[in-house]
């Protein structure tokens, strides 16, 4: 069985950021990013660990990195822990499956998020207003249902608290139009191209986000890409639209939150066994249809 990672502080390298999930680690011109299996929900992190949650976050951005690079290149060297520089081959048991060296790239202020299908946040903005980030949307759609096209819903990277929508003219009045243009325009290529091999392996990419930065002049994703902590998957043998859907994350999780009626305010409560067990046998699920390979 995989090693259980909750901490890396076995690396004796500078931390470069630690993010809720992911630790990264500051090597000059590149980084380290090691996926641990934390798991948060609502904004908190909990005191349980999820099995292969890492591994799997990593090698599914690992494959939509290599799938995408036709539309658009991306920070990954490698995920070949024996390539790693200063002494991090020793920790290869550790790091194997759950890490990538990157470039180090100059992040866009701008978090680019693709909605094919009416769910979350948009749902609600939709429901108040018609629209989404200022893009009009027909009357009487349903919760889940298809959009007649995938829209460009951006929004501004906080400091702190949560990122705020922004439209496409606030987005173009910050970054500059000719940038605003490129990432609405990339982020809908990546969205159809991935939709498509989804759809191919039966499940629905209902929404997802990226991040962007400038290496050399030239613009990349960078992050994570297309998994379940990103994006939203459906099945399509059970999609009905007018309801919600069960997703391939962290729906398990949120479950047993809404049924034993946390605050969503830390500390976070243990979660039982069963919920960490399907919880694991979910994001492994999403894992094997996506990549059409069996998780090591």
């Amino acid at each position: 069985m995989a090693k259980l990672i909750n901490d890396t502080d076995f690396i004796n390298l500078p931390l470069y950021v630690k993010g809720k999930v992911r630790n990264v680690y500051d090597l000059g011109d590149k980084l380290l990013i090691v996926v641990t299996d934390r798991i948060s929900a609502f904004d908190v992190v909990f005191p349980n660990l999820i099995p292969n949650k890492g591994r799997v976050l990593n090698s599914i951005s690992e494959f939509w990195f290599n799938y995408t690079r036709d539309i658009i290149g991306n920070h990954m060297i490698t995920t070949d822990v024996s390539k790693y520089p200063s002494g991090l081959a020793q920790f290869r048991e550790e790091l194997d499956g759950r890490s990538m060296l990157v470039r180090k790239v100059q992040m866009v202020e701008a978090e680019c998020i693709v909605r094919g299908y009416l769910e979350g946040s948009g749902l609600k903005e939709y429901r108040e207003t018609g629209s989404i980030c200022g893009i009009k949307l027909p009357e009487g759609l349903r919760q889940c249902e298809k959009l007649p096209e995938p829209i460009f819903t951006p929004t501004t990277k906080a400091k702190e608290g949560h990122d705020e929508s922004v439209t496409f003219e606030e987005l173009a009045n910050r970054i500059g139009s000719e940038l605003a243009n490129r990432l609405r325009d990339v982020s809908i290529a990546l969205y159809n191209k991935a939709s498509k091999h989804a759809e191919s392996k039966g499940l629905i990419l209902a929404d997802t986000k990226f991040e962007f930065g400038m290496l050399d002049g030239e613009l990349v994703v960078a992050d994570e890409m297309f998994t379940p902590d990103s994006s939203r998957f459906w099945d399509m043998a059970e999609y009905e639209p007018g309801r919600p859907q069960k997703s391939f994350d962290k729906q398990f999780v949120r479950e047993y939150l809404e049924a034993v009626k946390w605050d969503k305010q830390p500390p976070a409560p243990v979660l039982p066994e069963d919920v960490v067990r399907k919880t694991e046998a979910k994001y492994i699920e999403a894992y094997e249809r996506i990549t059409g390979k069996k998780l090591e």
